[in-house]
């Protein structure tokens, strides 16, 4: 089968770990017999420079025409001016508006080879295995007003937190049909004891709840989902949340795997079913670390596993999203570690090396 994907490496690391995630769709490809064809535009930073733009539109046009997009990373500390008219992050924001993906999926696991490097005790997260349903196109990061303003020689700035109930109800919907394939248990988390808008999150979220009779539903406070993350996180199977919440939780889940690095992400433009092709976006959770840029050692892994997501969400390729996680977990097992989750007695390795490795273990 042949799929067209827009790839947009970014700034920092993003390059790095887009070109290993490229070459283990190439084992992929070799092995099952697949066609990955590559088009490869700018987004966030070096956009920026080169383009003028965060993000261009015949790169949206580019990215629409496409079955799937790849993304690295944007941002760092040369495009930081908090009074810049044009952030990296823009590209992002807007990519995720145009192209409708309004469901962040991002699943953190605990792999039994990493844990005894993790900072947490092993027998409290051992076995920990549960995903994030993110609202990705609404709340804090869309809603208006947004600005800043002098008055009386006082500055002030405002965001807000909006949403409608048809935001809420199709993003919910998303996290039944997730619980309904898993545990059939669903945790909804909410600030409702204190915002609006999470008043209206709970309320929609219990009127689509009488859609899933065989689905618990739990609402649980941002506040005690973030305790229970390190307290108790093989309690959690699935959750959604609205976007500001879902992002800050992620990466707190991000620890219980060892590093940011682990975690993949997939956004996607609608309800995941089994065997359905969804157009989406697929990136890890990290940011571009800038610092560790061109030195061959971040962890291309959460990069290598969100191609995975892509294989199994866009393209319906179960077997071979299985074979890349299965030559994760060989790799990881044989002792081989980036520096992130590197522990004592382990192998370390550079980026290209890790790439090389999983690669390698695909093709078998």
């Amino acid at each position: 089968m042949d799929f067209n994907l827009t790839v947009l490496p970014g700034d920092g690391v993003g390059p790095e770990v887009c070109r290993e995630t490229v070459k283990m769709l190439e084992a992929v490809g070799k092995k099952y017999k697949h066609s990955f064809n590559m088009n490869y535009r700018n987004v966030g930073g070096i956009a920026i420079d080169e383009e003028g733009v965060a993000i261009s539109a015949e790169t949206i046009d580019l990215c629409q025409q496409g079955d799937a997009v790849l993304l690295g990373a944007v941002g760092g500390p040369k495009w930081d001016d908090p009074l810049a008219k044009v952030r990296p992050e823009d590209g992002l924001l807007l990519l995720r508006k145009e192209l409708g993906l309004f469901a962040n999926l991002r699943p953190v696991k605990v792999h039994n080879v990493l844990v005894d490097g993790a900072n947490l005790k092993p027998d409290v997260i051992r076995g920990a295995d549960f995903i994030f349903v993110r609202e990705l196109t609404g709340g804090l990061y869309f809603g208006k007003p947004k600005r800043r303003w002098k008055k009386d020689g006082v500055r002030w700035g405002v965001d807000s937190m909006l949403y409608s109930e048809h935001e809420i109800e199709r993003i919910v919907r998303v996290g039944f049909e997730l619980a309904r394939r898993r545990g059939k248990k669903l945790i909804s988390v909410d600030k409702a004891n204190v915002l609006e808008s999470s008043r209206l999150w709970r309320q929609v979220a219990i009127e689509v709840g009488q859609d899933y009779p065989d689905v618990e539903l739990e609402h649980m406070l941002v506040d005690a989902a973030s305790m229970r993350i390190i307290q108790n996180p093989r309690y959690l199977d699935v959750l959604v949340t609205e976007n500001t919440f879902g992002d800050i939780l992620t990466d707190e889940a991000s620890m219980l795997a060892g590093s940011m690095g682990m975690l993949p992400s997939a956004s996607l433009a609608g309800v995941p079913e089994a065997g359905v092709r969804i157009f989406g976006l697929y990136e890890p959770i990290h940011g571009s670390a800038p610092r560790r840029a061109g030195l061959n050692m971040v962890n291309p892994i959460a990069m290598i596993f969100s191609a995975a997501m892509m294989l199994r969400y866009s393209f319906a390729l179960e077997k071979e999203a299985d074979a890349i996680e299965t030559a994760v977990e060989t790799v990881l097992k044989y002792g081989y570690r980036t520096y992130d989750i590197m522990s004592e007695g382990m192998t370390k390795v550079g980026t290209s090396e890790m790439g090389d490795l999983i690669a390698g273990k695909v093709l078998e």
